[in-house]
């Protein structure tokens, strides 16, 4: 028997000082946000009704934003490098977007009905977006990979979904550690990402059972892994040879390029499933796709299948998510935040390969995430084999430094982030690499 002496080697030791030196600052210099979560937890189970921003010891409580600035309850503040999770790309409070809101407001709120904002967004996200002949809103991304996934079923007559390890597409459709025990009942094929001969041969043996192949085109809960040209290719053909829909999960990543990433890669799958910005910062979601498959929702069709939700067309999203894309995020901007994120992960992965450090960064364009090895990243398992203890201490040291950032090392840029702000993020990385020299290291 082979015995593990990882978890007593010295540097492991220090890692495990170091991390909790800077648990116990990060307790005594919040002790508002503390106060706040311990009244949290009287009416919410464990202070929280958003699994994702909880963390030990507890979470900060941000009071306020502006632009791309965040300050929480003991009045730190931050430069907000986590752009909620993708959806604040606006930053925050806007002007373009807040005078949407206003307008939207003045003219009533729940109108009962049919509302022109709708019509138009739909038309704007269908020009944008080459595999999106029709489309139809939600209230997340996880309800419009719902209904993908049912529209996939209804259209094929079958019930197999093809999914991969490592994904995230709602907090009932997560497939990381063999999936969550909340998961919807569909008959899940869970294949490898980045892996073409062993998804293919899943693929192969399950043929015509096959309804649809779900795939994100950069694993975004997954530490921003992003699929291989070659990958996505090979999905786009099997599902054409056996009738099967690709559905690529765009929630995060159509903002990585006008089009998204089908755009920029020129793969087209059947259907799309976006979120997150698209509605100006406001709930939203959306699944479209080919026209076939789409005008089963058709009301006027004896057979079409229902599609409710109260919010799907509310006018404050509907108002905001035109501003957004027709005078903020346009194309010329896209192209211009991607470009900064792409020089902004290569300036921060040449300082950690300078000092031989075991952290880098992946991603693409404006999405990017920390993971705490040296080793080459293009699975979920090679992203899983860093050190989590040296991760956390990232995170804690971040926020001493001024940087919000998810705990697990996610960032997304906003559009007010620019050069001072990048820079900021460079300067908080060295001195992180310079600090912790002695646990960062990668010939440990």
């Amino acid at each position: 028997m082979v015995q593990d002496t990882r978890a007593a080697s010295p540097v492991s030791l220090a890692v495990d000082r170091a991390l909790a030196d800077a648990t116990a600052a990060y307790s005594a210099r919040n002790p508002e946000s503390r106060a706040r979560y311990a009244a949290a937890t009287a009416a919410m189970p464990g202070g929280n009704t958003r699994s994702v921003l909880y963390y030990d010891p507890f979470p900060l409580s941000i009071a306020r934003g502006e632009g791309c600035r965040l300050w929480d309850a003991d009045g730190h503040a931050y430069i907000d490098f986590l752009g909620e999770f993708t959806a604040g790309i606006y930053g925050h409070s806007h002007p373009e977007i807040l005078a949407a809101i206003a307008s939207a407001l003045t003219r009533g709120i729940n109108l009962s009905g049919h509302n022109p904002l709708e019509a138009e967004l739909a038309r704007i996200v269908c020009d944008r977006f080459p595999s999106i002949d029709l489309v139809r809103f939600t209230n997340s991304g996880t309800e419009a990979n719902l209904m993908a996934l049912a529209a996939a079923t209804v259209f094929t007559k079958r019930r197999k979904i093809v999914v991969f390890n490592g994904a995230y597409h709602g907090g009932v459709l997560t497939f990381t550690g063999g999936g969550s025990p909340v998961n919807v009942p569909h008959e899940f094929l869970v294949a490898a990402y980045n892996d073409v001969e062993r998804t293919r041969r899943l693929i192969d043996a399950h043929a015509r059972e096959i309804a649809a192949i779900l795939v994100e085109p950069m694993l975004g809960s997954g530490g921003c892994v992003p699929a291989e040209a070659e990958f996505l290719r090979a999905l786009r053909q099997a599902a054409r040879e056996y009738g099967a829909l690709l559905i690529f999960d765009e929630v995060m990543t159509s903002r990585l390029a006008p089009g998204g990433r089908q755009e920029a890669l020129g793969i087209i799958p059947d259907m799309t499933t976006l979120g997150k910005y698209i509605g100006g910062g406001m709930s939203f979601g959306a699944f479209g796709g080919r026209r076939d498959v789409m005008e089963l929702f058709d009301p006027r069709r004896p057979d079409g299948l229902p599609h409710a939700g109260t919010f799907n067309n509310n006018i404050l999203t509907m108002s905001a998510g035109v501003a957004g894309l027709t005078r903020v995020f346009t194309p010329d901007a896209a192209r211009t935040l991607n470009a900064r994120g792409d020089v902004l992960r290569d300036r921060l992965n040449a300082l950690c390969r300078r000092r031989g450090a075991r952290l880098q960064f992946t991603g693409i364009g404006s999405l990017m995430s920390a993971h705490a090895t040296a080793r080459a990243i293009r699975t979920p398992s090679d992203a899983a084999a860093g050190d989590a203890r040296l991760r956390d201490l990232f995170f804690f040291d971040m926020l001493e430094r001024g940087v919000y950032l998810a705990r697990r090392g996610f960032m997304a840029l906003s559009l007010p982030i620019g050069d001072a702000e990048t820079d900021h993020l460079v300067a908080a990385v060295q001195g992180f690499l310079e600090d912790r020299q002695a646990v960062t290291a990668a010939d440990r």
